[in-house]
Parts: C-alpha cells; structure tokens; sequence
C-alpha cells in the first residue's frame, strides 16, 4: 500500500520502556518516515528532544490505561504533557462513568478538546472497544463527535482485545469525515494493517511498525 508509512504511529507503552528504547522508538520513526511516536508522559520531554525539527508527531496518553481518574487530574495531566512537547493527547475515556449513563464523559471530552485546541494541539479520545456492545460503539463515537474530538481510537492495547475490522467499519458509518479513527491495540501484520485502513482508519498505533514496513516491501 502506498504511503503505509504516514498511516503510522510507531508505539511503546510497556511499563518498562527505557530512555535508550524512547531515542531508537524516535530514530526508527524518523528512517521510516511515520507519522508519530507514541511514548508514556515520562518520556515526553525526552522523546521531543530526540525528535528536534523531524516531521514527526510527538503523541502520548492521558488517564491511561484505565481511564477513571477524575477529569481534573487528566487535565493537569494534558497541560504537563503539553509543557513537554507533547503535538496529541490521546486521552482514555471514563468508560465506568459512561457505562453508568452519566453525562461526565462528554463533558470531559468537551473540556479537553478546548484545551488541546487552544494550544493548537490534537486530542485522540481512547473508547476501548473490548468493554463496549457495537451499540455503546456508535454513542462513543457520537459523545466524541459532538464534543470535537479530533479522533477516537479503538484500544489502549491493555484490554482484552485490541482493533478490529468490524469495529472500524462501525466507527467510520457514525463518524463524519472531520473525524478520524485511529485502530490500535493488537496490530502486528501488513495484512492487519491493509484491513483496518480500508475499513476506515486513519491511523495506526503499533508497537510493530518497522516489522510491518518490511513486510510491505
């Protein structure tokens, strides 16, 4: 597929990611032209540095993994990650308050999208699709919709389940066009990466990106 590379954000998320991981997550990225990186907020400050004037996107997550801090902290959360060189926040959402039927979800996604967007950042919304009926897919993705959300992403990759085709061609028949999906959790072949491309995904984060690269060649 042409132009497979800028579908990616290479990813390292491990609990035990090392500095000298983040500088080689940053230099394979800059060989293979990837979109991004996606680091923990640790190794954001880092990661910015290795990265310099690289057309590179520098991404990290927000309440991750579990996404049930309150709204405060993952907001306090964004401004650090964004003092750090932080360009999008792929923030998890509260998938117990949503579960609830509480209104806290959109209101949170609201706040962060101002937030993110007054800095001219972007904001990725994580709905963990593993824990969601195809039925709280589609109000997932349309609380994010109308809270200007920049994009939702299937998983955080700690879930039972990462992305799926079918879950991706769901997304994409609710979303608009303004919106794109980001398929992660799970991705480790070409073929898997072909598939959720299109079926609608816009990006992909995978630990797997140089692998996959090989593979298209």
């Amino acid at each position: 597929m042409k132009n497979l590379h800028r579908f990616i954000e290479h990813t390292n998320l491990k609990p035990t990611i090392t500095g000298k991981e983040v500088d080689q997550l940053v230099k394979e990225a800059i060989d293979n032209q990837f979109i991004g990186v996606c680091v923990p907020p640790f190794w954001v400050k880092r990661a910015s540095r290795e990265i310099g004037t690289a057309d590179v996107q520098l991404v990290t997550v927000i309440g991750f993994p579990l996404g049930y801090n309150m709204t405060e902290v993952k907001m306090e959360e964004m401004k650090l990650a964004i003092r750090d060189g932080a360009d999008e926040l792929d923030l998890v959402m509260n998938v117990s308050a949503f579960k609830d039927g509480m209104p806290w979800p959109k209101i949170e996604f609201a706040k962060s999208s101002k937030l993110c967007h007054e800095e001219g950042k972007m904001l990725k919304v994580i709905i963990e699709t593993a824990f969601l009926s195809d039925e709280e897919i589609v109000a997932a993705c349309k609380l994010c919709n109308d809270a200007g959300v920049d994009f939702v992403k299937t998983s955080t990759g700690f879930a039972p389940e990462g992305a799926k085709v079918e879950h991706i061609k769901l997304m994409r028949s609710v979303l608009p066009s303004s919106v794109g999906i980001k398929a992660s959790g799970g991705i480790k072949t070409y073929e898997q990466s072909v598939a959720l491309i299109n079926a609608g995904a816009d990006r992909l984060g995978t630990s797997s990106g140089v692998g996959i690269m090989k593979e298209a060649q």
